[in-house]
């Protein structure tokens, strides 16, 4: 037990891969921990959490969340590709909205705000950058257009009063992981999955683990530094490698073939931007097969230097990528 005991904390997106594997670890540390969510989640309430049921973009059911409560950490967030700038908006902007508004009202002193990488992502090569990067004009998607607001509007809100910080952790995976490697693996299942390019691309990613440690630090460093408060955090395993050797160590977790196959950048971003076009018209459900966002980002390297996060917030990437990748081994062994 950590001297955290009794802290209470409340999660926002407690159902999502991070929002659960945060509450978990704020358990251990004794916190005394509250999931704010749109479902209801048993496994939660059998380890000792009340769940509240409710949505960011409801004003006054977050207001009644927050009654009482001495952190918040806000990781709910509509993500995706593609859909609607109001849609993102209303979860990712006035969501976020709601949450400082119901902070100042109830004398929540901290707000551990889960941001994006994808803010700064201009759709070029990103090597080594730190916080120090502008935020480009065109995001390039609706998610980084409303993550990048939402950002700004945690930061601008910092104070003596309400001490606030945005994580932005990078490709997160491991056990539970609903998104990003199940996504891969249904991909290279279907023939779905070429390489992009020259293949040359590094990206660095970050172990589940080490994303929980970043925000139960960062709410620590918001309580003992002043030099963290409204500043944002690049957080990532700090090992940048070539995308596809990565995708492939994920696809053999079960047993798929390595990609094969290769497509040129132009082609792949034609193609897309025509599924796009083919979508729009039709006005279909969901995203497209492919998308002229997630084109540049398998095609270009981003990696981020992570030295403020580890001076400022104390922040050591503890689960390397072989570790994890043993780990999360577990969880396809069936």
């Amino acid at each position: 037990m950590s001297h955290d005991t009794g802290t209470k904390a409340l999660v926002t997106g407690g159902g999502g891969f991070l929002g659960k594997a945060l509450i978990k670890g704020l358990v251990e540390e004794g916190f005394d921990v509250t999931s704010f969510s749109r479902g209801t989640y048993p496994d939660l309430e059998r380890i000792g959490v009340r769940t509240v049921q409710g949505d960011v973009t409801d004003a006054s059911q977050v207001n009644s969340a927050l009654r009482d409560m001495g952190v918040v950490f806000h990781t709910a967030a509509k993500v995706g590709f593609w859909g609607k700038y109001e849609d993102f908006h209303r979860v990712n902007v006035q969501g976020t909205m709601n949450i400082l508004a119901a902070c100042r009202r109830n004398g929540v002193k901290y707000l551990v705000h889960t941001s994006s990488p994808s803010v700064i992502f201009d759709g070029k090569d990103m090597e080594g950058v730190d916080e120090s990067v502008p935020y480009p004009k065109d995001p390039g998607s609706n998610y980084s257009r409303t993550k990048q607001e939402a950002e700004r509007l945690v930061l601008r809100s910092s104070s003596e009063n309400l001490r606030t910080v945005a994580l932005r952790p990078h490709l997160i995976w491991g056990p539970g992981d609903q998104q990003l490697v199940p996504r891969l693996m249904d991909a290279a299942r279907r023939g779905r999955l070429k390489v992009l390019g020259k293949g040359r691309n590094k990206v660095d990613t970050l172990y589940i683990d080490n994303a929980v440690s970043a925000h139960i630090l960062a709410f620590k460093a918001l309580r003992e530094n002043e030099g963290s408060w409204g500043r944002p955090f690049f957080i990532s395993n700090g090992e940048p490698m070539n995308v596809w050797e990565l995708i492939n160590r994920f696809l053999e977790l079960d047993g798929i073939p390595p990609v094969k196959g290769r497509v040129p950048v132009w082609a792949a971003l034609t193609g897309a931007g025509a599924l796009e076009t083919v979508h729009w018209l039709l006005r279909k459900k969901g995203e497209p097969m492919l998308t002229r966002f997630l084109v540049k980002e398998l095609s270009t390297s981003h990696w981020f230097d992570i030295g403020a996060a580890k001076r400022e917030l104390g922040y050591v990437p503890k689960v390397s990528i072989d570790e994890g990748l043993r780990r999360y081994r577990t969880e396809f062994k069936g």
